[in-house]
This record gives C-alpha cells, structure tokens and sequence, in this order.
C-alpha cells in the first residue's frame, strides 16, 4: 500500500515537471500539443477514492496552470476527465472485474479496454481544455481539428509509454 502510495506521489510530479518544462514547449504543427499529465489520471488504481481523484487532479490541474500562466483551464479540463472516469468505467466492459490490484494498464486489462478507456478520457480532457482556451464559437471546427489531433498525439504517446513501462504479460507458461 505504501509503494502505491509512493509511486503515485511520484507519478504526479514527474508528470507536472515533464509537462511544465518539456512538453508545454513542443508544438506539432504550430498547434499539436502533447498533454502527458493526463496519465496520471488514467493510471489511477481503481480503488481510490473519488474525492482524492478529484482534488489530485486539480491539484495537478492548477499546477500545470501555474506554471504556464493559463488562469485554471487545466485544472478544469482535468477535473473534468477525473468526475468523467467512474462514469467511463462503468460503460466499457472488461474481460477481468476491477479489483484490486488490477491496473487500468493495457498489461493487466488489455488493448481494446486501454483504448476505449483513454481514448474517450483524453478525448473529453482535450475537448473541454481547447473549447475553454478558445471561450468562443468563431473557429469552432478548427478548435474540433486541434483537439483530436492533440489526443492522437496524447494517446500515441501514452501507448509508447504503456508498452515500455507497463509490459504485457505472456499467459502463457
């Protein structure tokens, strides 16, 4: 439990600073941002409580804000993606019950469970962080075309990172 505990604390702030001073510099494009810090959330055991995923995630929300100067529209989109999570995982199906000790991690629940899971998360943080920089409708599809193309990148870098750091176990002996 204390690993846990460790591992997530650490998560949480390798992300932030990954984000702040590496990824909140690259721009695919001009307009394709790559937003990490949403692994954290998705990395979450499901076993932790819904008040300490929300506040985490505005946590790390508002501290991605701080440090890019963007007034709070991080802290919103990820606290959304966090009240949107349980309300995800009751919809997607898995093969395994979510008990503990099972990660949602393509290694322990599969690809097409990572890929329903993340997708739609990301999908709804990107969404709501473009439409809420943008606080407007003039440019609404290029906003449309942005943000799936930021989750593509997002989701492509979160595969990346589940097959390096998260292998697939053989079920085979």
């Amino acid at each position: 439990m204390n690993n846990l505990i460790v591992r997530n604390v650490l998560r949480f702030f390798v992300l932030l600073v990954l984000q702040v001073f590496v990824l909140d510099n690259v721009h695919l494009g001009g307009y394709i941002n790559p937003y990490l810090y949403v692994l954290f959330v998705l990395l979450l055991p499901f076993e932790t409580p819904g008040w300490l995923v929300l506040t985490s995630s505005f946590l790390l929300g508002i501290g991605v804000d701080i440090f890019s100067g963007t007034g709070g529209i991080h802290a919103a989109a990820l606290t959304l993606m966090a009240f949107m999570r349980p309300l995800t995982l009751t919809f997607i199906a898995s093969r395994r019950e979510y008990e503990p000790g099972i990660n949602p991690t393509i290694a322990d629940l599969g690809l097409q469970w990572f890929v329903s899971y993340a997708g739609f998360l990301i999908l709804v943080h990107h969404l709501s962080l473009f439409m809420l920089e943008m606080f407007s409708f003039s440019g609404f599809f290029d906003t449309l075309k942005r943000a799936f193309l930021s989750s593509l990148v997002t989701f492509t870098l979160i595969l990346i990172i589940q097959y390096l750091f998260y292998p697939v176990r053989s079920s085979r002996i």
